[in-house]
Order: C-alpha cells, then structure tokens, then sequence
C-alpha cells in the first residue's frame, strides 16, 4: 500500500511556487519540500485544509492511493 502524494502536479497546475505555498500555509520550505517530494509520513489534516483552500482543490487531488506490486 502506498500513499502517493502530488502536491508538485497541483502546484503546477496553478501555477504556485514553493516559496508562495509556503507563505501561505505558514509552513517552512523544509517541511513542504518533505510533502512535495513523498517523504512525509503523516499530514495534519490542518495543513491538508490550508493546502486544499490555498490551490482551491480536493484532497483526493492531492493524495492517491496506489497498491504495491506484487
């Protein structure tokens, strides 16, 4: 099971720089960098919220599921 995250495509897709998101959601480059690059191990859903309103999107834009290989 795998938990894929693509904040990178959202991003792109309204075309946001990290350092604008960041601002945003009063997070540090660091920490969204570690979010943007699937590094994260959990995500509050305080920050899914700041993410979703900032790129005027839905969570499932943001996280997909995918299942492992076998």
């Amino acid at each position: 099971m795998a938990i894929i995250v693509n904040l990178g495509v959202m991003m792109a897709k309204r075309k946001m720089s990290a350092t604008e998101l960041s601002q945003k959601l009063g997070i540090t480059l660091a920490n969204l960098s570690i979010l943007k690059n699937n590094k994260a191990k959990a995500v509050r859903f305080t920050t899914l919220n700041e993410i979703c309103k900032a790129l005027d999107c839905q969570p499932g834009d943001i996280l997909e599921y995918v299942e492992d290989e076998e």
